[in-house]
């Protein structure tokens, strides 16, 4: 329910569309939402127009009720944010970091970074969703051997980060909260400021939400397929398939930047050769961009003919300080490799990966297993 009403945004829904879009009875509708208001998660928001009988009071979520925390742990800088419950950004901080001085030091400036961004006169935080570079263990926590980094290997940061922290901590990949992020993305475009909020306090917002484009020309929800080509220290893919993220049975899909594209290539830190990762960051240390955008494009369209996805959304750093560049040499290839005319779309993300590790740690208040 709290999930429905966060999808429409501050003009809200009924009780009625509610029970009818839940499958619960309208008496089921009345207890929860009652339940939600006296926690201070849902409140009115206006009256919809009349249709004959009286008018249907609103509901809508409150965005400010709750708030959550996303960290990106990369091997060079740490970013963190605090979001509320719509995903808005509403606390950052960021700084370096090496990654290589080992777990414990990067615990210490995780643990720092989000007593930085935390509300200290306000309601604690739901939870903290921390994403490093992978490969790592989703279920169980911990670190895998992370390339270039064999320490990590084992390593069980989501449990040292509950112990230090207090609260519930969900560890993942950075690619997969950038895929995550993709979703957020849309559902922030329904709460586009805290101005709405305030209007919808006041009375003044009144029908439900629906049939509006999203940020990628969706109506009614979000990106249905999508990977998220992340270009950063490293590469790395994160797949939103089937309205959620995909990490695969032992959480190690979206290792994109180790498929060969050249075989007896230069050789790349993860022992192969001629690896996308070695290829791409290679053209980008000799500052030709536009191969860059080449060879990931390359690499993309082999993504694009295994799952044939709707987006292809590109973030990190590097895509970040060109971005133009980034989207036309990738979209350049997709498109002389397409078999259909109908290839996907290739856009920004629209959203970091800190967001996106918040989105993760909300996923549980929405009904969302993560």
């Amino acid at each position: 329910m709290l999930d429905l009403l966060r999808g429409a945004g501050p003009a809200g829904l009924g009780r009625a569309e509610l029970a009818t879009r839940t499958g619960l009875t309208p008496q089921a509708v009345s207890k929860i939402t009652a339940r939600l208001g006296a926690d201070g998660l849902i409140a009115e928001a206006g009256r919809a127009a009349s249709t004959g009988g009286k008018p249907r009071t609103l509901l809508r979520l409150v965005p400010q009720a709750r708030h959550a925390a996303g960290v990106h742990v990369d091997r060079d800088e740490l970013r963190a944010v605090r979001v509320d419950l719509a995903g808005r950004v509403v606390g950052e901080c960021r700084g370096p970091l090496d990654f290589g001085a080992g777990p414990e030091a990067v615990v210490e400036a995780v643990v720092r970074a989000v007593a930085r961004v935390a509300d200290p006169v306000g309601l604690p935080l739901l939870g903290v969703g921390v994403v490093a570079p992978g490969p790592l263990d989703h279920r169980a926590g911990t670190m895998g051997r992370v390339t270039g980094f064999p320490s990590w290997k084992g390593f069980p940061l989501r449990g040292v980060l509950q112990g230090r922290l207090g609260l519930p901590v969900l560890l993942d990949k950075d690619t997969n909260a950038g895929a995550a992020a993709a979703a957020g993305a849309w559902l922030r475009a329904t709460w586009p400021d805290a101005d709405a909020d305030a209007d919808a306090d006041a009375g003044l917002v009144a029908g439900a939400a629906g049939g509006v484009p999203d940020a990628y020309g969706y109506a009614g929800g979000g990106p249905r397929t999508c990977v998220y080509l992340h270009v950063g220290t490293g590469l790395g893919a994160g797949l939103w398939l089937g309205g959620g993220v995909y990490r695969g049975a032992r959480s190690a899909a979206g290792e994109f930047g180790h498929q060969v594209l050249l075989m007896d290539g230069p050789p790349c830190r993860c022992g192969a050769r001629g690896c996308v990762e070695v290829l791409c960051l290679g053209a980008v240390a000799r500052g030709d961009l536009p191969e860059a955008a080449r060879i990931l494009g390359e690499a993309a369209a082999n993504l694009v003919a295994l799952l044939d996805v709707d987006r292809v959304l590109l973030g990190g750093r590097v895509v970040e300080a060109a971005p133009d560049v980034f989207v036309a040499g990738v979209g350049a290839v997709l498109a002389a490799r397409a078999l259909d005319p109908a290839r996907p779309v290739v856009a920004l993300a629209g959203a970091g990966v800190a967001e996106g590790a918040a989105e993760l740690a909300l996923g549980p208040v929405f009904g969302r297993a993560e």
